[in-house]
């Protein structure tokens, strides 16, 4: 079974991306062969590099990030970026990276009306730096406030749709990957 980890680079309580991401969440579960290990920065205690802290998971994070054949990264922007957490979260994926060779799809909130375009940029960057296989297609959610009910519900069909052609597309590359590595 393909594990796919979805990892939620909010660390705000009940928000918008996670609604976005139990979207992709429901799409993948309708794949038989694909299982989905969420990962929600908020629960990780993780240290900067070269800190020693209480309580640190980044040895639970890196056996999640190991046990992954593939990610979806999902960030809001904030301040043009992506958060903090998450680049903690790549920070303690070790070196050489957990994320290297395997492939990424990458998912963005924001409330402006650019969408979170220049935080996927930086985190496309930071991917690629790593060797992670960053898909091509991301999604960019712009106004994002306006897109969710308050129970997370998806208020516009075209943006679910978006979410969930992004998952399409990261099962059809991995099916394509397995179909030749299995040739």
């Amino acid at each position: 079974m393909t594990q796919i980890a979805i990892v939620n680079g909010s660390v705000q309580e009940n928000n918008y991306l996670g609604f976005a991401l139990e979207i992709l969440k429901n799409e993948f579960k309708k794949h038989k062969n694909y299982s989905v290990n969420e990962i929600n920065l908020i629960e990780f205690n993780l240290p900067f590099p070269g800190e020693k802290i209480k309580n640190d998971d980044s040895v639970r994070l890196r056996k999640i990030l190991k046990s992954a054949d593939a990610f979806v990264l999902g960030t809001p922007e904030y301040h043009g970026t992506f958060t903090a957490k998450l680049k903690l979260m790549i920070e303690n994926s070790g070196y050489p990276s957990l994320l290297k060779g395997k492939p990424v799809s990458l998912l963005g909130i924001a409330s402006g009306t650019l969408g979170a375009v220049k935080s996927l940029e930086h985190l496309r960057s930071v991917c690629s730096h790593i060797g992670s296989f960053t898909l091509p297609r991301v999604v960019s959610i712009s106004h994002v406030e306006s897109r969710f009910n308050a129970e997370g519900k998806c208020l516009d069909k075209e943006i679910e749709n978006e979410i969930r052609n992004l998952a399409k597309n990261l099962i059809n590359f991995l099916t394509s990957i397995n179909k030749h590595l299995s040739a």
